[in-house]
């Protein structure tokens, strides 16, 4: 699925690598980010920046199809380019703090101190004026992840029963041996372990672990599951920790 305003990728731009554990999956997304600028080969570099970090990142072109991502898609953070068309980054920036507190980086070509306070005053976070060294951006990229407490995400380990869930260590343990698990394996059990005997949906499931995703069936999180019973319990016809809630969902048995 293609957003409105969606920026494609440039055939002619450096990809850098993407770390991906043995299973295709990147154990180290800690952030959704989405970047709004009409500049496309811009966008797409600050996009394989960001994606070598580790985020899932999405891209659009103009100031609407930012608003509807970003209220549709909930980012952890926005890159807002303030030059855009239909709605500017300004305008965007408004709409965005007076509805959330989503964490807003301004990059644009107006350098002017006025400028600067403007978009501060408005709500941004932080702002950046172009020309954009991109290894700055992720700089400041995290240090807002970390401000807003989003980066990494809580590290108390977590606990049922024999099983132990590390988000720090990306380690899941079940008496005391450690269990490899894919990341959305990983992301499902860290879900459910937060809160344990709440019914989550497969619909949850997809919007909380898989992140900016398209196409993602019901089915897939069928799968994810079986999966892990298969790695996480002794007998996987009778599961001690992920249990079905049959019409509605799954649910991290309470111990």
């Amino acid at each position: 699925m293609r957003f409105p305003g969606a920026v494609e990728t440039g055939p002619d731009l450096h990809r850098f690598p993407t770390f991906l554990d043995e299973a295709g999956q990147n154990p180290r997304v800690t952030a959704r980010i989405l970047i709004a600028d009409d500049d496309r080969k811009h966008a797409e570099l600050l996009r394989l920046y960001l994606e070598r970090e580790g985020h899932q990142v999405l891209t659009v072109g103009d100031g609407r199809a930012a608003l509807e991502v970003a209220r549709a898609r909930r980012p952890d953070l926005v890159v807002l380019d303030v030059m855009m068309p239909i709605v500017d980054g300004l305008d965007v920036c408004r709409i965005l703090r007076a509805e959330s507190d989503v964490a807003i980086l301004l990059v644009t070509a107006r350098s002017a101190e006025n400028d600067m306070l403007l978009g501060l005053d408005i709500g941004a976070d932080d702002y950046l004026a172009k020309p954009v060294s991109p290894r700055e951006l992720t700089a400041r990229v995290r240090a807002l992840l970390r401000r807003a407490g989003t980066a990494d995400g809580p590290s108390a380990v977590l606990r049922v029963g024999d099983l132990e869930v590390d988000p720090g260590r990306f380690e899941v343990r079940v008496n005391g041996a450690p269990v490899g698990l894919t990341a959305k394996e990983f992301g499902i059990v860290e879900l459910l372990a937060r809160e344990p005997g709440r019914v989550f949906t497969r619909g949850q499931i997809i919007d909380k672990t898989f992140g900016f995703e398209q196409d993602v069936s019901e089915r897939t999180v069928d799968a994810h599951v079986v999966n892990l019973r298969r790695k996480l319990e002794a007998n996987p016809a009778e599961p001690r920790y992920v249990q079905t809630v049959y019409g509605r969902g799954y649910r991290m048995a309470e111990q």
